[in-house]
């Protein structure tokens, strides 16, 4: 037996299987019940939303041979005649084929004929925007009063190009995109029937690759299985999309929280090794953007539990306004690209922009302590200091032996940078033995963990014991403060004292007693 495609297998049969319209199953539910029935219906929507769908079941709920329905039986001769494309009463026109007025004429004719089969003709014509106004005009009189025994579906994907004489003689119904979350469910749904092992992440990239056409996802799922050899995985679709993963765009936001600058072009210069989209990296650097700010003022419009958590650091870690420019910058840098000599330089010029515009950001990328045994480079060295004989580098501090069991300590001694100081940072040590060291990385840091940085990390510890080590690291919660939660907690202790500080002035004091004033306690930041 041939094989049949995924969209055509599963279309919704019924109302009660279809996904997502429920307004306009709910009208149609009431007017089969009630027997208001109209003589003709616009169905208007982007493609793959069910418009044709929704046709064909109406064509079954009108012609049943149980009589008037918003169930059809699905069983009878006439719903199984509907379903495989063979019922005579059905006559189904692409509008984009047939756009002349004699095409149309001859269709006209033919409906004063009574129905053979079934209880009425119904006429479902697709693209119905393509017919010509001649074609329009020669429909009027049939379409304002058909017989009896006709109905009249029309879809379209462009409603503005149909004259308003016809639009006025239809009930129109707007069918809405499918939202994601609908979209992955329903794949979710087919692949457990399919018995086809897959990835929650792998959908919600399908659903939102699908821009709410049902259709579009069912296609891409067909290409990610046959892709993935029987098995749907975020790493596959990924690649199959050419998407930029969620462990690159996270790790840029953790970079932008902690102004780490090398981190940023360490992520841009792995995203050009493996040709992602810089284009596609900034749309949805700009989705998350107004996601997290949609956390900070309405929580409640984040539904995916998931993605609220995921996204609850960042919230606290961006301010509100900062956000708002972020988004901008995102939008403007994509924008930007075609006029900028490459897209990398154009895509780091706007991660450059991002860092330069952060508050306090400036001080912290030019004057960077040296607190990762680094050396003052020579550009740092003053130009009249005279040139010195060569001094023998100094020795190595031994590794101290409080820091087998002290993650905080021992991180403050590797000369760790971007991404692996990152990975490290958001651990907590677990076992630390002659032979290995093991971490705990929350899940929702899962994204720091890339090959590259566990190598890093692992040969900087190897290192630091001069011995071989082996780093496990295993996702898990943390049971203690990790290093990155202490340093966001130091700093949310030092924005409090400033605060205090501000607030106990004297003069501060008076001012806002003479003025009747308010601090702002955004603009107050920690020396």
């Amino acid at each position: 037996m041939s094989y049949q495609v995924l969209a055509r297998k599963w279309r919704p049969k019924s109302f009660s299987t279809l996904v997502g319209q429920e307004h306009v199953v709910r009208a149609l539910t009431h007017a089969l019940e009630q027997q208001r029935l109209h003589h003709a219906y616009l169905f208007t929507g982007t493609r793959g939303v069910g418009k044709t769908t929704i046709a064909r079941i109406m064509a079954k709920a009108l012609n049943c041979e149980n009589g008037i329905t918003a169930t059809p039986c699905g069983v009878c001769s006439s719903c199984s005649e509907i379903d495989g494309g063979r019922f005579v009463d059905l006559i189904e026109v692409d509008a984009a084929t047939n756009t002349r007025v004699d095409e149309m004429r001859q269709l006209l004719e033919n409906a004063v004929y009574a129905p053979t089969r079934g209880r009425f003709k119904v006429y479902v014509i697709d693209e119905v925007h393509m017919l010509s106004n001649s074609a329009f005009n020669a429909m009027l009189k049939t379409l304002e009063e058909p017989p009896e025994h006709i109905k009249f579906i029309l879809a379209t994907t462009d409603p503005q190009k149909i004259p308003v004489t016809v639009l006025s003689r239809c009930l129109q119904f707007n069918l809405k995109q499918m939202p994601q979350g609908h979209i992955v469910d329903h794949l979710s749904r087919i692949l457990d029937a399919e018995q086809v092992s897959f990835e929650e992440a792998a959908l919600r990239h399908l659903a939102k690759a699908a821009s709410g056409s049902m259709r579009d996802a069912l296609s891409l799922l067909d290409q990610a299985i046959a892709h993935g050899a029987g098995k749907v995985e975020e790493a596959g679709v990924r690649d199959m999309l050419g998407t930029v993963g969620d462990d690159y765009l996270y790790g840029l936001l953790d970079a932008l929280a902690t102004n780490e600058v090398h981190a940023l072009l360490a992520i841009a210069d792995a995203m050009e090794g493996r040709s992602l989209s810089f284009e596609s990296a900034l749309q949805e650097m700009a989705t998350l953007f107004h996601r997290i700010a949609l956390l900070q003022f309405a929580p409640e419009a984040l539904a995916d539990m998931a993605e609220r958590a995921r996204l609850q650091p960042y919230a606290e870690a961006f301010e509100a306004e900062f956000l708002q420019l972020c988004y901008q910058i995102a939008v403007h840098g994509r924008d930007d690209l075609a006029l900028a000599p490459d897209e990398y330089a154009g895509f780091t010029m706007t991660l450059l922009r991002l860092l330069a515009f952060r508050p306090e950001s400036a001080p912290s990328i030019a004057v960077r302590p040296l607190a990762r045994t680094e050396l003052p480079t020579e550009a740092a060295i003053p130009a009249q200091r005279p040139v010195a004989r060569p001094v023998a580098a100094a020795p190595a501090v031994p590794p101290s032996p409080a820091d087998d069991h002290d993650w905080h300590a021992l991180l403050s001694r590797l000369p760790l940078t971007g991404m692996a100081r990152q990975l490290a940072a958001h651990c907590e040590l677990a076992e630390n033995s002659e032979e290995q060291i093991t971490l705990r990385l929350p899940p929702a840091h899962k994204h720091l963990l890339g090959r590259a940085q566990q190598e890093k990390l692992q040969a900087e510890l190897q290192s630091h014991y001069g011995r071989p080590l082996k780093l496990n690291i295993v996702l898990e919660e943390t049971a203690d403060e990790t290093p990155a939660q202490r340093s966001r907690n130091q700093q949310r202790e030092r924005q409090g004292q400033a605060i205090a500080a501000i607030e106990g002035d004297s003069f501060v004091r008076e001012v806002v007693d003479m003025f009747d004033a308010t601090i702002d306690e955004s603009t107050i930041k920690p020396v």
